[in-house]
């Protein structure tokens, strides 16, 4: 009985995880103060300005 539910239970699609800190600086976002960018949340412009700064660089050093 126990295997026949499970069988006919649908399976769960697996959750997105939800973004919890900003990607330049790792302090935790808070639902007030958010900037969103390019469907990434940041804590600040300046934040997210230094992150594409550093994006920039990575892709230069990968390419040499």
């Amino acid at each position: 009985m126990a295997a026949e539910q499970a069988q006919a239970a649908p399976e769960a699609k697996p959750q997105v995880e939800k973004q919890t800190n900003c990607l330049a600086c790792k302090k935790p976002i808070r639902k007030i103060k958010r900037y969103y960018r390019d469907g990434k949340f940041y804590c600040s412009k300046k934040c997210w300005k230094t992150y594409l700064e550093k994006v920039k660089e990575e892709a230069k050093e990968k390419k040499k």
